[in-house]
């Protein structure tokens, strides 16, 4: 069927219906799809040839023209910001702790792909970064904002490392931003308010999962998530150690963590409640998770202790009171923190793991925390140490050979 100016309708045998348009180009004939029918109305294919025969008129092949959109525009899907950063985040993941990952790539799916992900990148400019980021901002959300920031930065740098991008948008807009208010540190309690605090948390009527995660907070000074992710497995009872796994921990490195005589009762209390299953703590959802991380929070907070402390402050408390004491290498205390040193060539030749040391301190700990709930007298460290430390060497020596 033919409408004229070279268009027509082909009919295929199982009776689909395109519209064509005969033309011929450097004396050669062509035919150019313009669509399928109906999708494609008449009055939508007759504009369509309409302005091919104005590239024809123009010394202009619409065939080749097609062809060559098609093929910029499937260059360009693949060059899409959303694809290139989970292209960067799957190389970089097994690098990264798990939840450190997820919150990666969630961050970007809710603030900057609905923005601007199906572009390509190299089409994206500082305007469209800014107007991402201060849509953030305006929520009050600056760290959320600087975060976000950082990674469409990072992104944007691997597009220009992989030959996709010439510059980084995300570079050039930090005069543009808001001031970010200052830091606000994890709050944590003094050591006069620690003693009621332990007070509180002992006499409240909690859900047993939730008071033996908030113990093992205290009495470990992990992370609340690698308390909350604890499986049974990571536990040998008889070696009193708690070995977490390198994708757990925000090193990356695994983690060894000895367990005081508080911390071993509190596992066998809770045994019976949750040692028939994989996690420590499972949700009480029955879906396989663990409890939220605001479990502890919300204990905090009904406690009365809301912006006061908070489920990382326990290491803030534990790292105030041993660098405290004073008598205790600052180093066996970061080792049992897992912090990761800052200076990498320092980091690589100080592995010492002071396991003895830090089982010393932890008992050292816990006890402190019992005396401080009871109002006895409070421990000293030199009843626990149980060797002198050399300084220079991180070697322990036995108290017996001690001058």
């Amino acid at each position: 069927m033919a409408d004229g100016g070279g268009m027509y309708i082909e009919i295929t045998p199982n009776g689909s219906k395109y519209w064509r348009m005969a033309y011929r180009f450097a004396d050669k004939q062509k035919t150019l799809a313009l669509g399928v029918y109906p999708e494609i109305t008449l009055a939508d294919a007759r504009r369509r040839r309409d302005e091919a025969r104005k590239l024809l008129t123009n010394g202009a092949d619409p065939g080749a023209i097609k062809k060559t959109q098609k093929r910029q525009a499937k260059i360009a899907a693949a060059n899409s910001f959303e694809l290139i950063a989970r292209e960067f985040h799957k190389l970089k993941a097994p690098m990264w702790s798990a939840s450190h990952s997820t919150d990666w790539i969630k961050t970007l799916e809710r603030e900057i792909f609905p923005q601007f992900g199906d572009m390509p990148i190299s089409e994206i400019d500082a305007p469209s970064v800014l107007d991402a980021i201060r849509s953030i901002e305006g929520r009050g959300a600056y760290e959320v904002a600087a975060r976000t920031l950082q990674r469409v930065r990072s992104v944007c740098a691997y597009a220009i490392a992989t030959g996709r991008a010439r510059h980084n948008p995300a570079s050039e807009i930090k005069g543009a931003l808001a001031p970010q208010p200052k830091v606000q540190h994890f709050a944590a309690l003094t050591e006069k308010e620690l003693p009621y605090f332990l007070r509180a948390v002992a006499a409240y009527p909690c859900y047993p999962l939730t008071k033996a995660a908030t113990r093992l907070l205290m009495l470990t000074f992990v992370r609340t998530g690698e308390v909350r992710s604890a499986k049974w497995s990571e536990f040998d009872f008889e070696a009193k150690l708690w070995l977490i796994p390198a994708e757990r921990m925000k090193s990356r490195e695994p983690h060894r963590v000895p367990l005081s005589r508080q911390a071993i009762d509190t596992l066998l209390v809770l045994h019976p409640l949750t040692g028939h299953g994989e996690y420590l703590f499972p949700s009480r959802t029955g879906n396989g998770k663990v409890i939220s991380e605001n479990t502890v929070l919300k204990v905090i907070e009904r406690l009365g202790y809301k912006g006061r402390m908070t489920g990382h402050g326990f290491r803030t408390i534990a790292s105030t009171y041993l660098n405290g004491v004073g008598m205790i290498r600052p180093d066996v205390i970061e080792a049992q923190l897992a912090h990761v040193d800052g200076n990498a060539t320092r980091a690589a030749y100080n592995r010492a793991d002071y396991m003895e040391y830090r089982t010393a301190m932890m008992q050292f700990w816990a006890d402190t925390l019992d005396a401080m709930e009871t109002g006895i007298k409070l421990p000293k460290w030199m009843d626990y140490e149980p060797h002198a430390l050399d300084y220079r060497t991180a070697q322990v020596i036995p108290m017996r050979n001690k001058v």
